[in-house]
């Protein structure tokens, strides 16, 4: 629930060197500048995938995952078994964060993330409707859009793909970079819609109340004022939740 602004990538590149002036680049950055935002729009669904599996290690990596054991881990379990086990064919890996922090993100490679904190927050069918959300993203591939961007605007963007396609390794310093991106990128008014209403037809299908993306909204814009991380979006959570109830509503 971010709001990704996908301006064209060469310019998102080449605002990185803003703060010199424009008669300082010369001929070559700026051929390379190109290159490299080129190279970003370019990646595969492979490249992407691969970029995702590492961010999402680094992630695990720098998070407190709950075990097995946690009956977050134990309600997660219970409702990924109604979401499904799989994103457009790709295996889901599903875990629990131990933070105090209110956020989801999924990526391209199937790694759903789920925060303790807004699992405090929510019952079952509200974090359901949040996580259908964030798999929205991936299945309509909005997540890949998010990792492009997020590529060419990172120190990671100097790491050139190999002819067969694949990235390149990538040092601790610039998948980090890259990471903190792609997990804080925000997605644009369209995006945020379309997934809410994917959230909501993948439930509708399996035979699951979608009600609960409606409260889940309206609990979101409680949290200060629904200004930070996942509730930083457009339209405004009270502006999603009357969407979804007037789904609801017409039954379709």
């Amino acid at each position: 629930m971010r709001i990704i602004r996908l301006a064209i990538a060469a310019s998102a590149v080449i605002a990185l060197a803003s703060c010199a002036s424009i008669s300082s680049l010369n001929a070559d950055s700026l051929a390379q500048s190109g290159q490299l935002a080129t190279q970003a729009l370019m990646l595969s669904d492979n490249d992407v995938r691969t970029l995702s599996d590492k961010s999402c290690a680094q992630m695990d990596s720098e998070n407190k995952v709950a075990p097995e054991s946690s009956p977050y881990t134990q309600r997660l379990n219970k409702i990924s078994k109604q979401l499904g086990d799989n994103i457009n064919g790709v295996p889901v890996n599903y875990k629990v964060y131990i933070t105090k922090d209110v956020n989801a993100w999924a990526m391209a490679n199937g790694c759903v993330r789920v925060y303790s904190g807004l699992m405090d927050l929510m019952n079952d069918d509200e974090v359901r409707g949040v996580v259908g959300h964030e798999m929205g993203h991936v299945a309509l591939g909005h997540t890949k859009k998010a990792m492009q961007v997020a590529y060419a605007t990172s120190a990671a963007r100097s790491v050139a793909a190999s002819s067969s396609g694949m990235i390149a390794s990538i040092s601790g310093s610039q998948l980090g970079d890259l990471t903190e991106k792609f997990v804080n990128a925000q997605f644009s008014q369209s995006q945020e819609t379309a997934a809410d209403d994917y959230s909501f037809d993948t439930q509708k299908k399996k035979g699951y109340n979608p009600s609960g993306l409606v409260t889940a909204f309206q609990k979101l814009a409680t949290i200060d004022g629904g200004k930070s991380g996942m509730l930083d979006s457009h339209p405004s959570s009270p502006a999603r939740a009357k969407h979804i109830q007037d789904r609801i509503a017409s039954g379709k």
